[in-house]
């Protein structure tokens, strides 16, 4: 059974169609400042696991939620820009779609935040205790 398109099935051609993987991150790096705070969280985040040696359960949490804000990010700066050239002038419409990608941005940046609270608080109150 061939493919949906008629052409075979390439690994070749699936490793170099993640060149445009890696170009959207490159242009969300490039364009999009809180893609860039994001990225330094994350960071901060990653070394503070390592130094206070966090588990493999709570590395998996502290990952998946940084992964979560990060994938909604690109998709928020996915539908600004389809939004922007379909719809240059403003318009009510355009405007709420910008408006709620952007919080869905917020509401897991939110919970995320809430996560890392959560796990690095034991650890940040044993540091400070005798």
């Amino acid at each position: 059974m061939k493919p949906p398109t008629g052409k075979r099935f390439s690994v070749r051609e699936r490793l170099i169609s993640f060149r445009f993987a890696f170009k959207g991150i490159a242009t969300a790096i490039r364009t999009q400042h809180n893609f860039r705070i994001h990225i330094a969280i994350l960071a901060l985040v990653i070394t503070s696991g390592f130094v206070f040696g966090i588990s493999p359960t709570e590395w998996c949490i502290v990952l998946l939620a940084s992964a979560l804000v990060l994938g909604l990010e690109m998709i928020n700066t996915a539908l600004e820009f389809m939004v922007d050239m379909i719809s240059p002038e403003y318009h009510e419409k355009a405007g709420a779609i910008k408006d709620i990608s952007a919080a869905s941005v917020l509401i897991a940046a939110l919970i995320a935040a809430t996560c890392g609270i959560i796990i690095f608080s034991k650890y940040i109150l044993e540091s400070f205790s005798l």
